[in-house]
């Protein structure tokens, strides 16, 4: 038994069984065994080589366990299986135009990137992307009844998109992910930060619209190589002085550093390695000085047993009795106060008796 490698449209691939004596070639067109019926793909890799790329859990290397193929390989495809292919490649665009008619028609949030027949016509895979979840049971029933068939809706992201179409990259040659790469990792912008590149968004992204896939493949150069260098801030103490490292260059070993006084100069590594080495060592700081007791020289203060226990627990002293009518109105105090009597002070003129006819003159 053999292990074969066989790619569909689209850059999609799988792994099936191949019992019979004679060795299959890759380039050679096959029948495989698929769920709920048959289709035609090209042999892309056969044996040990199949094996190891069957494995690619790992970067591409054989350290994993090969998964489990999905099938088996039926027959080498006659001239009538590839002309039944092809035909069905061709109509594949005008299915899509009437997939993209109907998700329309039900005001659905995605993008219909592309569809393929199996070959038997007994299943059509719709593939999409969108940024939300969408519930599309309606289109799916609708779908069946207009192609007659099963229908598979097939959601995926920006990246697998860019690998099923196809397409030039800035670099002049065909996407990474649609060509060489066996597996697509997640890029972020740490990397980007890592090389010192430019940040903005149209020069480290792709055609589809993330970050460049190649990102990554210098990332642990950079990584690697920024270990052997002082990092950027650092304050060092060579012969000029205590000087800060602005900036380093991997590429020509060269390091920009800058002094107190605000001149800078361009050292290479192996001359600040030297520097370094001869520089006396730098003073230990001084320790700071002992704490102090700091008393306080209260007096001759005598405190009673009930200022005490009012310190303690100010709910258990004696209370103090709370002054009325300070907030009050001046009428509210007069009234309250009890006014001073003059004894020389005669009453008002109302109140007089009226005097009597021997008091008159």
């Amino acid at each position: 038994m053999t292990l074969v490698e066989v790619r569909f449209k689209g850059n999609r691939k799988a792994y099936f069984t191949w019992e019979e004596s004679d060795d299959l070639a890759p380039g050679q067109e096959v029948i495989v065994s698929v769920d709920r019926g048959e289709d035609l793909g090209l042999v892309s890799a056969v044996g040990d080589l199949a094996t190891k790329k069957c494995g690619v859990g790992c970067s591409g290397c054989a350290l994993t366990a090969p998964k489990a193929p999905d099938g088996a390989v039926v027959r080498r495809a006659s001239t009538e299986d590839t002309h039944l292919a092809r035909e069905l490649r061709k109509a594949e665009d005008d299915i899509r135009r009437k997939v993209i008619e109907r998700v329309s028609a039900h005001r659905l949030a995605m993008k219909v990137s592309d569809t393929e027949w199996q070959w038997d016509r007994r299943k059509l895979t719709i593939y999409f992307t969108a940024e939300t979840r969408v519930d599309f049971r309606a289109l799916v029933r609708d779908l069946a009844s207009l192609f007659r068939t099963r229908i598979e809706l097939r959601q995926i992201g920006a990246r697998d998109e860019a690998k099923r179409l196809e397409g030039v990259g800035r670099c002049g040659r065909e996407y990474c992910c649609s060509s060489w790469l066996p597996e697509l990792r997640p890029v972020s912008l740490s990397l980007a930060k890592d090389q010192h590149l430019s940040l903005n968004p149209s020069q480290i992204s792709g055609g589809c619209g993330r970050l460049l896939c190649c990102l990554r493949y210098e990332h642990e150069f950079y990584v690697q190589s920024r270990k052997r260098f002082p990092k950027e801030g650092k304050v060092l103490t060579t012969a000029h002085g205590l000087e800060k490292v602005q900036s380093v260059d991997i590429f020509r070993e060269r390091i920009l550093l800058r002094a107190e006084d605000g001149s800078t100069r361009t050292a290479a590594l192996a001359d600040l390695r030297t520097e370094l080495a001869e520089a006396p060592p730098v003073p230990p700081p001084a320790p700071p000085p002992p704490a102090q007791l700091v008393t306080f020289d209260e007096g001759a203060l005598t405190v009673s047993p009930e200022d005490a226990l009012a310190s303690l627990a100010p709910g258990l002293g004696p209370r103090r009795r709370r002054r009325r009518g300070r907030r009050g109105s001046g009428k509210t105090r007069r009234l309250t106060e009890a006014p001073e009597q003059d004894e020389n002070r005669q009453p008002p003129t109302a109140n007089r008796e009226p005097p009597t006819g021997d008091d008159q003159p």
